[in-house]
């Protein structure tokens, strides 16, 4: 017997004492027996769900419990590219991110977010960092990124007047067209 068929076999033992029934002769073990007391039935569901993993690793990769596995970095073919919904009014960063993200169909890789882009504008000179009235900080676009679309917008929310930092479909065009210098 190979190592994953034991694996599979002490699987198939877990399945069953977590519900309750007796791995050796597939009969249902009596309910005051140890177990199915619940703290022990949730252990045979634990390890019998790690055991899954390591199968579906092929028995031999570790398994990662209690961790979030590491992401693999965020790829969007030019086809996928070629699908993103440039949007006429202008919108945030964040808007730009979530329709990027939308294009990928891989759960296990990175996603854009906001301060990727502004940390990439703000590399080439398209973005600063500056001080509010009220002493915070925040990414303002430099006269460069003024003239590729990118710019200081009013809004009104809940709590009042607030500003954010839009692009327009010139400067989304600019961010797609050079996404792989802003993942990269």
């Amino acid at each position: 017997m190979t190592e994953l068929e034991k694996i599979k076999r002490a699987k198939m033992y877990m399945d069953k004492l977590a519900n309750g029934i007796n791995p050796l002769d597939d009969t249902v073990v009596p309910d005051e027996d140890i177990v199915n007391q619940v703290r022990l039935s949730r252990c045979f569901f634990f390890v019998s769900d790690v055991l899954r993993q390591v199968i579906e690793n092929g028995g031999t990769q570790p398994v990662r419990v209690g961790k979030k596995q590491s992401k693999l970095p965020l790829e969007v073919p030019a086809e996928k590219r070629s699908q993103f919904a440039f949007s006429e009014t202008p919108i945030t960063a964040s808007d730009i991110a979530k329709r990027v993200n939308a294009l990928v169909d891989n759960e296990n890789m990175k996603k854009l977010t906001y301060y990727d882009i502004a940390a990439w504008l703000t590399e080439i000179g398209m973005m600063e960092l500056t001080t509010t009235p009220d002493g915070k900080h925040t990414k303002r676009p430099t006269k460069h990124g003024q003239e590729a679309g990118i710019f200081v917008e009013e809004r009104t929310g809940r709590d009042g007047i607030y500003q954010v930092v839009v692009y327009n479909t010139a400067a989304q065009h600019f961010v797609i067209d050079n996404l792989d210098a802003i993942l990269a």
